[in-house]
């Protein structure tokens, strides 16, 4: 575990530039290792979209209609909040996994005006697929913790996060 990584060469390098500013080397090895980590899940998840035969934005949609407290089914607005982006940019991202069969729309029987996006079964399995690939790169990369290390690392970054969702 004691070697030397792109971050610790990088506070190093990076110390000296900063005499009169504060500079914490744990602090900026941190947040170098934490940026590494999420461009490393990025670059793994991209692998895995494209093995399926996915583009980034089908699997995003399709990513969050799935992990819904309704799995599978949402109304449009619901998905374009999620995504944080416009009803229009919705509408376009729908036409394009509709065509591909990965969704339906449905009218809500209560009221017909409304309508449903559904997950086809075909969606389902796509979004699970690709699920399956980011899962065992995910597993090869947090597999080198053990599952103590793994725990502590979670309750750690969840201090993190709690502070960020504070603000």
């Amino acid at each position: 575990m004691e070697g030397e990584d792109w971050a610790d060469r990088h506070v190093e390098r990076w110390r000296d530039h900063w005499i009169d500013i504060d500079f914490d080397d744990d602090v900026e090895a941190i947040t170098v290792r934490i940026n590494r980590v999420r461009a490393h899940l990025q670059r793994t998840k991209q692998q895995a979209v494209t093995e399926v035969g996915l583009q980034d934005f089908e699997y995003d949609t399709l990513h969050v209609l799935m992990i819904r407290d309704t799995p599978g089914r949402a109304s449009p607005s619901q998905l374009a909040e999620d995504l944080g982006i416009s009803n229009a940019g919705m509408t376009g991202r729908l036409d394009g996994l509709e065509r591909s069969g990965w969704v339906e729309r449905r009218a809500d029987p209560a009221d017909r005006r409304r309508v449903h996006i559904e997950a086809t079964a075909a969606g389902r399995d796509v979004w699970r697929s690709a699920m399956r690939l980011r899962g065992r790169a995910e597993d090869e990369l947090f597999g080198v913790l053990t599952p103590a290390q793994r725990h502590t690392l979670a309750a750690l970054l969840k201090e993190l996060t709690l502070r960020i969702e504070e603000g």
